[in-house]
């Protein structure tokens, strides 16, 4: 196990939970027990953090494993590694799933064609650039997100290792 990073699940209705841990259980291949606690922003919601170790491209298996479903906000990293980049996932009901490539300083790496893009668009009055930039960089899931990360503040961490 070289990879290491944080799921946090910023809101999610009560009756998912056990499907959630489901979820992340069968891509870490260890049984998943997370603590949930009331999650503010949402009332009615629940939230969980937990750090975990596995191997490379574990956050992007969790991420495809939960994407799909609708009332659920979560963020996963995944820290670099010796010959692999790292990555952060943020999904959102409204925005869809966000994925962006992160290298070992942490900063969002962003591949040339995805910039070729987004200047292509903006030439063709299709978007604004800077719009565009923004959402190369996460932008708009971090503005969406940030009611709920601000609430978890001093929620409680747990560590999840998967299945060597």
């Amino acid at each position: 196990m070289s990879a290491r990073g944080v799921l946090y699940v910023h809101s999610a209705q009560p009756a998912l939970c056990p499907h959630i841990e489901w979820a992340v259980a069968g891509v870490l291949g260890v049984p998943v027990d997370l603590r949930w606690t009331p999650q503010p922003a949402a009332p009615g919601t629940v939230r969980a953090q937990a750090e975990w170790e596995g191997h490379p491209g574990t956050a992007p298996a969790v991420t495809s494993s939960l994407m799909g479903w609708q009332r659920i906000r979560f963020e996963i990293t995944e820290d670099a590694s010796p010959g692999v980049d790292g990555s952060r996932h943020a999904y959102t009901p409204t925005l869809g799933v966000f994925t962006a490539v992160i290298g070992a300083s942490g900063d969002i790496l962003v591949p040339e064609d995805r910039l070729r893009a987004a200047m292509l668009t903006a030439a063709q009055g299709r978007g604004v650039l800077e719009d565009e930039l923004d959402k190369l960089l996460g932008r708009p899931w971090d503005e969406e997100l940030e009611p709920f990360r601000y609430a978890g503040d001093g929620a409680p961490v747990r560590w999840l290792h998967a299945a060597v």
